[in-house]
């Protein structure tokens, strides 16, 4: 079995931040989001990874991901020049995947169950005198019209697929993770592209439902979170940062407090600070004269100066001085926030597109 990563969304849910770097590498408790994705695929036992690039962003996810050694796993880059949609992905995937069972995974969803128990039932069915074609991963939600979702019948088959459905026919939302054999090929050739122009990969399913090939599903155990939005993206830092155990690779002076679990990376220096877990601090940083409360990734070679900060992701390079209470935030790479001294006292900004910003007085 191999395995296919689409990683060449825009990320325009996560601008400013996706200006300069891919979604994908956007870190969760210091580590890019791809890279949870492609470790899954390794437990599983999937050797082959094909990852799928944007012209945007493919030299960026290149240079984190490399050769795939660092993973234990062979990548092959497949670029996308334009985003058509889930299933012209399979398209121009078809050199990479030939007649080889695949799982497909979106670059920015995570997972808590990970892909291991997923692949085997799959791999069993394909060996089983009624052998599933396609394997889908459901989840309950709350709101289904921003998802694809699929509606069962009384015995628990899945009978219709819609993309995001003003009215949907069940809360059963289809999770970014998905097992084909070969026949999705003809599937994806066979359906037209959406009003929006892509082409879906629910159609993609219904078309094999409708050709009455075997569809199995399974819904979700533990948490899913597409990240492609800041709230979300700080919730799933929460939940895995809830999962490190406590290790110090750096220095932590006499006048200092780490509570909690907590990871301190090689290099990383905490002065006359409190930090408290769960939270990580990436290598090289420095924490000075400040308190990190939980849920709070700051990541490699930052500083952080007489602040306070909770709950918040800190990306490379960054400096933040004097600031009382820094919260609920995503910093990006290089970024310098700080409290101007100067009186009469006023807040000076110089922010990009698609910025948000939250001012307390």
């Amino acid at each position: 079995m191999k395995g296919l990563i689409l990683s060449g969304g825009a990320g325009t849910r996560l601008r400013p931040i996706t200006h300069t770097s891919a979604k994908q590498l956007v870190p969760i408790a210091n580590k890019p989001i791809l890279f949870y994705g492609i470790e899954d695929m390794a437990a599983a036992g999937i050797k082959e990874i094909g990852i799928i690039i944007s012209p945007e962003t493919g030299g960026d996810i290149r240079a984190a991901v490399g050769d795939g050694s660092q993973f234990g796993v062979d990548i092959t880059y497949i670029p996308q020049t334009d985003p058509l949609g889930l299933a012209h992905c399979v398209l121009i995937a078809e050199d990479f995947l030939g007649d080889d069972d695949f799982v497909m995974y979106l670059g920015d969803n995570m997972l808590e169950q990970g892909l291991e128990e997923f692949v085997h039932r799959f791999e069993a069915s394909r060996k089983s005198d009624n052998p599933a074609t396609a394997q889908i991963l459901l989840a309950r939600v709350e709101d289904p019209r921003s998802f694809g979702v699929a509606d069962l019948d009384d015995e628990g088959h899945v009978v219709h697929l819609v993309e995001k459905p003003e009215h949907p026919p069940s809360d059963l939302a289809l999770v970014g993770v998905y097992l084909f054999d070969k026949t999705i090929l003809d599937a994806v050739r066979a359906i037209e592209p959406s009003p929006r122009g892509e082409l879906e990969i629910t159609d993609a399913i219904q078309w094999l439902v409708d050709q009455d090939f075997l569809v199995r599903h399974e819904v979700l155990v533990g948490w899913w979170i597409d990240t492609g939005k800041k709230d979300p993206l700080l919730e799933c830092n929460r939940l895995v940062l809830d999962t490190l155990l406590s290790h110090n690779d750096g220095s932590v002076d006499e006048q200092s407090q780490v509570e909690g679990r907590v990871v301190i990376e090689a290099g990383a220096e905490i002065i006359n600070s409190t930090v408290r877990g769960p939270a990580i601090i990436g290598k090289d940083t420095r924490i000075v004269d400040s308190h990190i409360g939980p849920f709070s990734s700051v990541s490699h070679d930052c500083e952080i100066i007489n602040t306070e900060i909770d709950n918040s992701v800190i990306l490379a390079h960054s400096r933040i001085t004097d600031m009382t209470r820094l919260t609920e935030s995503l910093v990006g790479r290089h970024a310098e926030v700080h409290k101007a001294p100067e009186r009469p006292r006023a807040t000076r900004l110089m922010l990009g597109d698609h910025s948000r910003v939250e001012i307390h007085d």
